[in-house]
């Protein structure tokens, strides 16, 4: 709820416009009741100039209708569009902000979620919100207008509304927490869906997809029972929208027709009060329907606060580094600046352990250019220094776009970070070159293709310090050859490692540090760690001489 008050207070004056046209539209229709009312009794006088009169006053309200309507309902989309996507927004940013804690505290299904249906919920509430103050404000006035005409009659709206909204209370709670389970299992159901897409292909390879199909159709039949059960408590609530409003108009009918009956009311009067029991069913039913949207969006904002409460495990100061070799003293690496340096590890997850503490995806002690890299600020640790795995992915759209992340890339230095990447075939091949367009996660090419892909957006972002995982793993040798001679080529004069245990690589490397159960046992050219150290040459020959 704190966040619909947010962004409440962020639509401060969109919202009072909005408050302000739904007051007028609902008075404009609240008055034309009484309007008439006015009109029966003057024409039972055979007062033609007073039936001009109120005609005329008829007729002004409903010119007020319609054009207090039409902007209530402009400024009631653009209310709903603020709160969704503003939403959206601070979604995504703080995504970007939390980085790697985001997947680790959150399934991607519960953040999905956020987009496709909480959005729906808050834009609603607020839009409910803007609609039920004035509905509010219309049955105030025709409760006065009542009691002014008929203290019976006024007293009648003037208990009924509080009655009627308290047999609806006990629906809410039921409601809330039926609502709250079902976004649950959405997520998860959304979350399962995801696996099973990415992972499809291995699924087939090992014969998994009917076990999985399994999983998720009793999965689905969970979201959808507990959809059901919302659905009743709903269905609840629809109904006392039309009942509970239908059996006070009733009563209000009734009684108005006994006091016209009797003569205390005229039959002006009676006309009135009918009107204004065939009025009040549209605010009473708008308060119900506000209880309801108000659960949803509460719902809603409850899933949003728990992302936007969320902290990055990695925080930074406000230091500055003048730049350099970069040491990781907890394992004893040192990467020279301006060098081309391999690591090569004997447990491959010690060598990406030791690239998350040097790109500071992770605690960890490491100097750079001596300067601790826990002082500096993130956000310049993630402009200068970038690693890039095999767990990155490519997104849809531009080919070009999706090379050049930041925008500031030439055609040249993306000519020749392709190069660099062997990956010249791959644009060669799209009928639009660069300009075709890329589908999710790039399922259009092959797994050799992605990691060139990723490698020349890498190369193309041409940070102080780049840190490549494996770069070459799904490519062929010849073409892994290639790439390494042409890697050394495109990142001369600037730092540059990469955690590989493959041998074509590590020959062209000009410094390699072999580290063995997380710790560096030796430093010096490939083929002299071939010669020196057995542990060396067992982790690169995959025990083979």
């Amino acid at each position: 709820m704190r966040f619909l008050w947010w962004n409440v207070r962020r639509q401060g004056r969109l919202l009072g416009t909005g408050i302000s046209l739904a007051v007028l539209w609902w008075l404009g229709q609240a008055f034309v009741p009484a309007v008439i009312g006015r009109a029966v009794d003057a024409l039972g006088r055979d007062d033609a100039g007073g039936l001009v009169r109120w005609a005329l006053v008829l007729l002004g309200l409903g010119v007020l209708q319609a054009v207090a309507g039409m902007l209530r309902h402009r400024v009631a989309v653009r209310n709903w569009l603020a709160a969704a996507y503003r939403t959206v927004q601070l979604t995504a940013r703080q995504s970007a902000r939390l980085g790697a804690t985001l997947p680790k505290r959150l399934s991607s299904g519960e953040v999905v979620s956020v987009g496709t249906s909480d959005i729906a919920h808050l834009g609603s509430a607020l839009d409910i919100l803007v609609r039920g103050t004035g509905a509010v404000v219309a049955i105030v006035v025709v409760t006065v207008i009542l009691l002014a005409t008929s203290l019976p009659l006024g007293l009648l709206v003037l208990v009924g509304v509080p009655v009627m909204l308290a047999a609806v209370g006990p629906l809410l709670r039921p409601l809330h927490r039926r609502q709250h389970e079902h976004r649950d299992l959405q997520g998860e159901l959304a979350t399962r869906a995801s696996d099973i897409v990415s992972g499809l292909r291995v699924l087939r390879g090992v014969g998994g997809e009917d076990v999985f199909s399994a999983r998720y159709r009793d999965q689905s039949q969970l979201t959808r029972r507990a959809g059901v059960r919302v659905a009743g408590v709903e269905s609840l609530l629809e109904g006392a929208q039309v009942l509970l409003p239908g059996l006070l108009i009733a009563g209000v009918t009734w009684l108005g027709a006994t006091f016209a009956l009797d003569g205390r009311i005229s039959a002006g009067e009676l006309v009135s009060f009918y009107g204004y029991a065939v009025f009040l069913i549209a605010p009473l039913r708008t308060i119900t329907e506000a209880a309801d949207k108000l659960t949803k969006g509460h719902v809603a904002a409850r899933r949003v606060i728990r992302i936007l409460g969320l902290e990055p495990e990695i925080s930074g100061g406000t230091g500055a580094s003048p730049g350099g070799d970069l040491e990781d003293r907890e394992s004893g690496v040192t990467v020279t600046a301006g060098a081309l340096t391999a690591i090569a590890a004997n447990r491959p997850e010690d060598a990406i352990a030791i690239a998350d503490r040097l790109g500071r995806y992770s605690h960890g002690d490491v100097l750079f250019g001596g300067v601790p890299l826990a002082e500096l600020p993130v956000d310049e640790v993630r402009r200068r220094v970038l690693v890039a795995d095999n767990e990155a992915r490519l997104f849809a759209g531009r080919l070009r776009d999706e090379l050049d992340v930041t925008g500031r890339a030439t055609d040249e230095s993306v000519r020749l970070a392709l190069r660099a990447a062997c990956a010249e075939d791959i644009v060669a091949a799209l009928p639009e070159g660069l300009d075709g367009r890329v589908a999710e996660s790039g399922r259009e090419f092959s797994g050799g293709q992605r990691q060139r892909l990723r490698l020349a957006r890498a190369l193309a972002a041409d940070p102080e310090v780049l840190i490549l995982v494996e770069p070459t793993s799904a490519v062929d040798a010849h073409t892994e050859a290639r790439i390494a001679d042409r890697l050394a080529e495109a990142r001369a004069g600037r730092t540059t490692v990469v955690c590989t245990t493959s041998p074509l690589v590590l020959d062209r490397t000009e410094h390699v540090i072999y580290v063995e159960d997380g710790v560096v046992a030796a430093v010096g050219a490939h083929r002299d760690l071939l010669d020196a150290e057995p542990g060396y040459r067992a982790a690169v020959t995959r025990g083979e001489d």
